[in-house]
């Protein structure tokens, strides 16, 4: 139903997306959303536009992208209707999926040595009771 209406105010996509009136303020600063003023008085209103950009803002945040990369992405969109966007945001994804599986490899590794130093630790302490 949210997708069906044309304009949404700062409220509803704080309500909708669960981010605060602070971060949507944010993007805004940074121009990743261009929410029109009522004449006259503080009041933001936002385009369906506007909502798709802070669903893609969220998504990239949530695979690790920077503010600065997620803008970047968006805006090349405008481009020639997202034929480059695409192109960029396959090879970005890609990119961000082996760092991704690195960082993941690394923490595994952690962890594993985490439990050996416990379980030899744990061992020590009992031949000290």
């Amino acid at each position: 139903m949210q997708q069906q209406r044309k304009t949404f105010s700062i409220s509803d996509l704080k309500r909708e997306f669960s981010v605060t009136l602070r971060a949507l303020r944010y993007y805004e600063s940074l121009e990743l959303l261009h929410p029109t003023q009522v004449e006259g008085k503080t009041t933001r209103i936002y385009n369906r536009r506007d909502r798709a950009r802070v669903k893609l803002i969220l998504v990239g945040k949530r695979f690790g992208f920077s503010l600065a990369q997620i803008k970047e992405m968006i805006d090349l969109y405008d481009l020639d209707q997202g034929k480059t966007q695409r192109r960029v945001v396959l090879a970005k994804l890609c990119e961000q999926r082996l760092v991704l599986e690195q960082q993941l490899a690394d923490k595994l590794q952690a962890l594993e040595e985490l439990n050996e130093n416990c379980k030899i630790l744990e061992h020590l302490e009992r031949q000290n009771k």
